[in-house]
This record gives C-alpha cells, structure tokens and sequence, in this order.
C-alpha cells in the first residue's frame, strides 16, 4: 500500500465508510451471481479432494484466484468510482 492508499483507507474506516462500501460490494456480487460461481468452485475442490481432508486453507488457496477472475467488471468500475467520488469528497471537507 502507498502512503496514500493508506491515508484513503484510515479515513474510510474512521468515518465508518468501509463498512458501507463493504456491504455495497457484497449486495453486488450476490446480485450478479458471484458468490453462488464461488460456491461451486468450492464444491469442485472437495469434491476432486474426496478422501482427503481439505482444510480451509487449502480451499482459500485454490479457490482465490479464480474468485477474483470472476468478479464482473462492471462490480469493480462501480466500487471504484464510489470510491472516488467519496474520497474526493472528504478531501474537500
């Protein structure tokens, strides 16, 4: 993280914004069907796994990548322009 980043995101914590955005983000990926693909990503891992025990760790390590592939641009373009929008708001207060 820069020092910037870092600033924008103290701010965003302390202003109890985070939390806004956070719940934002995951209404949108519910709504585009992400976290169900998710699921079903998790399921094929047990499921190539059978036999072994997979740990969460092992899941979160296969599963990750691909999750964040599947994000939709359109999710990110959003949260990122709120962002934005809001940070360069504060500044200006």
């Amino acid at each position: 993280m820069t020092v910037n980043s870092t600033i924008a995101h103290q701010r965003l914590i302390l202003s109890g914004d985070r939390e806004r955005f956070k719940e934002l983000l995951r209404r949108r990926l519910i709504e585009c069907g992400w976290r169900d693909q998710v699921r079903m990503l998790c399921r094929e891992v047990v499921k190539e796994n059978e036999g072994n025990n997979v740990t969460f760790d092992m899941l979160l390590t296969r599963v990750t990548p691909q999750a964040r592939a599947l994000v939709p641009d359109a999710v990110k373009k959003e949260l990122l322009l709120k962002l934005k929008t809001h940070l360069l708001t504060q500044k200006d207060q």
